[in-house]
């Protein structure tokens, strides 16, 4: 009767025009080889996120998907927001 909890990385997905990183990270409990429950925890991250603590398949992602292009286009859009304060 030997009871685990490993945390997964459950699903990760780009979104917009920003390449914004969305993370679902499932923490499983298993009893037996049987799983008895499963919690999600969501997370997103910007371009301009330190991605130094994600895991490697979170970091890979980010790495193809955050060009200079869309990181140069994100930063104008936030200095474009700071300006409507």
């Amino acid at each position: 009767m030997a009871i685990t909890k490993e945390t997964q990385i459950g699903k990760i997905e780009v979104v917009g025009k920003y390449k914004f990183v969305q993370v679902r990270t499932d923490t499983v409990v298993i009893e037996d080889g049987e799983e008895l429950s499963r919690k999600y925890h969501r997370h997103s991250l910007s371009s301009d996120a330190d991605i130094s603590a994600e895991h490697t398949e979170v970091q890979a992602v980010c790495n193809a998907v955050w060009t200079q292009d869309v990181k140069d286009a994100y930063e104008a859009f936030k200095a474009s927001q700071e300006d409507n304060i």
